[in-house]
């Protein structure tokens, strides 16, 4: 058994707790949102601003999935009109490092990848 087949086996449910917390993780709107919440605490508002291309409902979604998951916690403050803040947690925090080895490494092969995709020929279509 390979070490990735051990790791995924962990648990003995045939992976599906990993690969649940993969796709979460792996998701370009979660490491963004995580990577912005690194300079602290901010308000939806805010975050919305400083994540190009995010929509207001994608964003909502991903700040459940991730408080859910224990990685933010969501802070609403009682006043009119309610504010409510945003902070990563320790979990949140450690997913940094990580996140940011990835991050070197896609700009570190970019060259690569994209020399390969422009010398990919898409497969013809399939005729009947």
């Amino acid at each position: 058994m390979s070490e990735y087949e051990h790791t995924c086996m962990i648990r003995g449910d045939g992976g599906r707790t990993l690969r649940s917390i993969l796709d979460r993780i792996a998701n370009k709107w979660t490491l963004l949102t995580v990577a912005t919440l690194d300079q602290g605490t901010l308000r939806f508002t805010d975050l919305h601003q400083q994540i190009p291309g995010i929509s207001q409902r994608m964003l909502t979604l991903t700040l459940r999935n991730l408080e859910r998951d224990g990685l933010v916690t969501r802070t609403v403050f009682a006043e009119v009109p309610p504010r409510v803040e945003y902070a990563l947690t320790a979990v949140g925090r450690s997913l940094l490092a990580p996140a940011l080895t990835l991050a070197r490494w896609a700009i570190e092969h970019v060259p690569q990848i994209e020399a390969s995709r422009a010398g990919h020929h898409p497969d013809p279509p399939q005729t009947r």
